[in-house]
């Protein structure tokens, strides 16, 4: 048997490799071998637990404080000693972090095919969202195999000379990962949270955590969540604070002393999932979100001025309204007291997948590498 090695380090990148990695472990020709980096510590090994995956290796390069450079070169040097001791015959990389960026260079020097997972996502400015944007550029360039989540990412990377058939439409597999957990209904560790799901009021579901929003940014979306918390006193504010120090210390001051803004350790994916799926908004500057949110009929509005996932703001589940604390009052007031606003947001079309995405995923790694053939892209709808 072929041995296919998923590499990832963070717990994005682990939601969406996890159906994939029981896809190949259901595989006939294919021997999956698992490795993560360690750029996210307990978030990552929570995933892992969640859907019952142990990683055949580990580097655990995480630091305190690490910078870029560091995770960069780490698991470059960490998976150039793997490489030469396991040669897989192919190497399957997810998304825009700096682990798959650093895992397909690691793995194009050692000559064994790069499979990009999550490919073609474009902003079009290489500094925002940063590093994401110039990190999936770089995997583009070398990886063999691009699986676009979406015919817009596709399109994408058509533009930049992507041939045809080194392309297949996926779907997203956070899609697959996401309809497996919510149907677990995960219970809440926290009895807060048990109470907030069962107490009737609307939830606004709060994330933030974006580089690029870090300091002035990230207090005004501070001062907007106490603006709105002050003027709709039934809603239940739900922020799951970053662990990152700079997002704790922008966020926590402005919005101290709020009684219906309830501050929580970032949650497992099961139970995130749950609340996710129990809110009425979500205002976010995470890329997943905006995936996984309209899938559940949740309307998103994110903290950003561009984003690399347009397919859900074409199709109206998403809005993109920036940082300035001003709008996202207007943006969040509007949600949630404009019925006709709300219902066109909710019942928008979900363009980001159907829950085969690893299916396909698996089937076009099999064709690659020579033992058997493609299944049809997927369309939304």
């Amino acid at each position: 048997m072929l041995t296919v090695m998923p590499i990832y380090g963070t717990r994005p990148e682990a939601i969406k490799m996890a159906p994939i990695v029981a896809a190949l472990e259901g595989s006939n020709s294919l021997n999956c071998v698992v490795t993560v980096t360690g750029q996210h510590r307990a978030m990552l090994d929570q995933v892992n637990d969640l859907f019952g995956i142990t990683p055949a290796h580990d580097l655990n390069i995480i630091q305190q404080r690490q910078t870029l450079n560091s995770i960069m070169t780490k698991t470059i040097d960490g998976l150039d000693q793997l490489f030469r001791d396991a040669r897989p015959d192919a190497v399957v990389v997810q998304g825009d972090t700096t682990t798959s960026t650093a895992a397909a260079i690691a793995a194009f020097y050692h000559g064994i095919p790069v499979v990009h997972v999550e490919a073609g996502l474009r902003s079009g400015d290489l500094f925002s969202p940063f590093p994401e944007e110039g990190n999936r550029k770089m995997t583009s360039q070398i990886a063999s195999l691009h699986l676009a989540p979406t015919s817009i990412s596709k399109a994408n990377l058509r533009a930049e000379n992507v041939t045809d058939e080194d392309i297949v439409v996926t779907g997203n597999t956070v899609i697959d990962a996401l309809l497996e957990t919510v149907a677990k209904n995960v219970p809440f560790t926290d009895p807060v949270l048990e109470q907030i799901a069962n107490c009737g009021k609307r939830i606004l579901l709060v994330t933030t955590h974006r580089r690029e929003n870090q300091g002035q940014a990230m207090r005004g979306v501070g001062r907007a969540l106490a603006k709105i918390a002050g003027s709709e006193p039934d809603l239940i504010i739900v922020l799951p604070i970053h662990k990152n120090p700079a997002v704790r210390e922008a966020v926590l001051p402005q919005i101290e002393g709020q009684p219906n803004i309830i501050v929580i350790e970032p949650l497992s994916y099961g139970e995130f999932t749950r609340l996710l799926s129990i809110s009425h908004v979500v205002l976010t500057d995470s890329g997943g979100v905006q995936e996984e949110a309209p899938s559940l009929g949740k309307p998103v509005l994110v903290m950003r001025d561009n984003t690399e996932r347009p397919e859900a703001v074409t199709a109206g589940t998403v809005r993109l309204i920036g940082t300035d604390e001003g709008r996202i009052v207007h943006e969040v007031d509007r949600l949630l007291n404009n019925k006709e606003h709300f219902a066109s947001m909710a019942n928008a079309v979900n363009p980001y997948g159907d829950g085969r995405a690893a299916a396909r995923t698996v089937a076009a790694i099999e064709c690659l590498l020579g033992m058997g053939e493609r299944i049809d892209d997927f369309i939304p709808g």
